[in-house]
């Protein structure tokens, strides 16, 4: 789930911060992004997102891995990704990660292994595990990225197995400008009809895409 534009959080001076009351949403011209550091609730559909075509969507509603990270302990990130769209380049990270397929087909690259992923298939990825999810099938797949920061270190090596989805590195580095430099970066948008599945509810529309008062 790196990128290598990630900036480190503010950590303040060392004062303990009240984190249990409730946060704000602010709009921008691509949606709503969280604001402060209470509890929030926003939906997908509402919040900034991420797109180039052939590297697929992720949504910032929790985080912004390609700027400036908003969660000091946890990384998350929704991406849709269309078929052989990579998440990333084939990297490993000191910490663990977790991927949850909610909805279409992927593949995964692991280790120099191929494993085809399907909706509700979990990944778990251990400390150091070298590793990359691609689109496949025919339509968008949607997958839950959850990492941790408690080391906060990665690095991206050379797979002949990731070449052929387009997501190695030409050379082993721990440079994440350097890994992402020749590919073309993300840019915010508005969120897309069709990048995530339909669900209907029974709760009542809330204005601004936040609940919880």
């Amino acid at each position: 789930m790196a990128s290598g534009f990630r900036s480190a959080p503010t950590n303040g001076y060392g004062r303990l911060r009240d984190h249990g009351s409730r946060g704000e949403t602010g709009q921008t011209k691509h949606g709503l992004v969280s604001k402060g550091e209470g509890w929030f609730v926003l939906n997908l559909r509402d919040a900034v997102w991420r797109h180039v075509d052939g590297r697929g969507a992720v949504c910032l509603a929790a985080d912004d891995f390609e700027g400036e990270r908003q969660f000091e302990q946890l990384g998350v990130n929704p991406f849709v990704l269309g078929p052989g769209e990579p998440m990333s380049l084939y990297h490993w990270e000191a910490d663990e990660e977790g991927f949850l397929v909610v909805s279409g087909e992927a593949v995964l690259i692991i280790e120099g292994e191929e494993r085809h992923l399907r909706a509700w298939d979990f990944v778990h990825c251990p400390p150091n595990a070298r590793h990359v999810i691609v689109g496949a099938a025919r339509g968008p797949c949607l997958v839950i990225a959850i990492g941790a920061r408690e080391r906060d270190r990665l690095g991206f090596t050379v797979a002949e197995v990731a070449k052929r989805h387009g997501a190695s590195v030409e050379e082993d580095t721990t440079d994440g400008g350097a890994a992402y430099a020749p590919i073309p970066r993300r840019e915010p948008t508005a969120y897309r009809e069709g990048w995530l599945p339909e669900c209907r509810s029974s709760f009542p529309e809330i204005s601004g895409g936040q609940s919880g008062a």
